[in-house]
């Protein structure tokens, strides 16, 4: 499945909860279609110690949304914005701002 969000991309959240909430794309699941962002869906886990000197207890850590609900934040503009493809004359392919018109 082809994914319009990739890791270390700077995005806002749509819908749910944390609603308006920014933060960096840790991590893509383009197979199921979800995204891991940093400080965003956070929750807790129980989570038993594998080995001596690994944490144990209840945990808390980002989980997983959809794709569809986060939207890439343009460095350039500094707006949320959906992602346009551009190619070039030389046979390259960009992402490209549907706002400003840069390249991500």
């Amino acid at each position: 499945m082809k994914m319009h969000v990739k890791k270390d991309d700077q995005v806002v959240i749509l819908s749910g909860n944390d609603k308006g909430k920014k933060g960096k794309v840790l991590e893509v699941s383009p197979k199921e279609g979800k995204v891991i962002v940093e400080g965003c869906h956070v929750v807790t886990k129980h989570v038993k110690a594998r080995r001596p000197g690994d944490p144990s207890g209840i945990i808390k850590a980002e989980g997983a949304i959809y794709a569809s609900k986060v939207q890439v934040i343009c460095p350039h503009c500094k707006k949320a914005t959906r992602i346009a493809y551009k190619t070039f004359a030389d046979k390259t392919k960009s992402r490209v701002c549907k706002h400003c018109g840069e390249t991500l």
